[in-house]
């Protein structure tokens, strides 16, 4: 298949969608809005809702109907990013290629631009309840996952655990456990609701859910690699913060050789998985593969 096409199809579809969610306003709430429409709009990949989409297909499901969830999953997304860069947090000055929502607005702005983001997510959410009528206890099974996956016991967890490691000699499994918070939590989440919303069997939700927790690691074991080895140009952020930080990662950890063997065996372990879906699955397999390659 034309992995680049598809991306940029499934991109364009999202995009459209964000834009329906989050149009711009005037009034009491054009700073904040315009500060999300700043973040949500900087020129992200859209892989959390292609994801959500791609597995809505490997089960046969139609992909509008999971596009606001994989709307509001993007937007989760992007409150992550806002805080993470905050000065105290990451304290960094650009994402995709232009200057953090704080730097760009203030830190204040950006904390409630996050905020924003975190909660119309949630609205977005409940607010499809009428595509699934007579299926409401599916929608409720999302909501509960991706707040899981978003809240303590994933994302927010996995941050806290991060900057808990910073500057101390931690093991490998606790490197593990802190990505598979910080980063796979969302990342799975947004396989599983595409399989769940798509009208998956349980069998076909199990073998996608262990499909996400793969390339969740593996899509940190890249972005700690390109970290040390990524063109800032390519990227959008400068490289080396981690290091800088003395952040837990796995070249820290394993070296940069290593690691790579690691996240092609994790990736390929995946991709496996995915062989009873047959073709449908494809996009999924192909998402996969290009993380070993990405640049940014």
């Amino acid at each position: 298949m034309d992995l680049k096409a598809y991306l940029a199809e499934r991109r364009a579809l999202v995009n459209r969608a964000l834009e329906g969610y989050l149009p711009r306003v005037r009034g009491p709430a054009f700073r904040v809005v315009e500060a999300m429409h700043y973040s949500l709009f900087a020129g992200g990949k859209r892989l959390r809702p292609i994801l959500c989409l791609a597995a809505a297909e490997a089960v046969g499901g139609d992909p509008a109907e999971v596009l606001p969830a994989a709307c509001a999953l993007e937007m989760i997304h992007t409150y992550s990013l806002i805080h993470d860069d905050l000065p105290a947090m990451d304290d960094d000055d650009l994402r995709r290629g232009r200057p953090t929502c704080h730097k760009q607005f203030d830190e204040a702005t950006a904390i409630l631009a996050g905020d924003g983001l975190l909660t119309e997510a949630f609205r977005i959410l409940a607010d499809a309840a009428p595509r699934f009528e007579g299926r409401e206890a599916l929608l409720l099974e999302v909501i509960q996952l991706i707040g899981a996956a978003a809240g303590y016991q994933g994302m927010v967890g996995g941050q806290m655990l991060d900057l808990l490691a910073e500057g101390r000699q931690i093991t490998f499994k606790e490197l593990e456990t802190i990505h598979r918070l910080k980063t796979g939590a969302l990342l799975t989440a947004s396989v599983r609701t595409g399989a769940l919303l798509g009208g998956g069997t349980r069998a076909e939700v199990t073998i996608l859910t262990a499909f996400g927790e793969k390339f969740g690691l593996t899509f940190q074991i890249t972005d700690d690699l390109l970290d040390v080895e990524g063109d800032a140009a390519e990227m959008g952020k400068t490289p080396g913060m981690d290091a800088r930080r003395r952040k837990a990662t796995y070249p820290a950890l394993l070296g940069q050789e290593k690691s790579r063997e690691w996240a092609r065996q994790l990736i390929q372990e995946g991709i496996e998985l995915l062989a009873p879906l047959g073709a449908k699955a494809e996009p999924l397999r192909e998402i996969g593969r290009y993380l070993l390659s990405r640049r940014s």
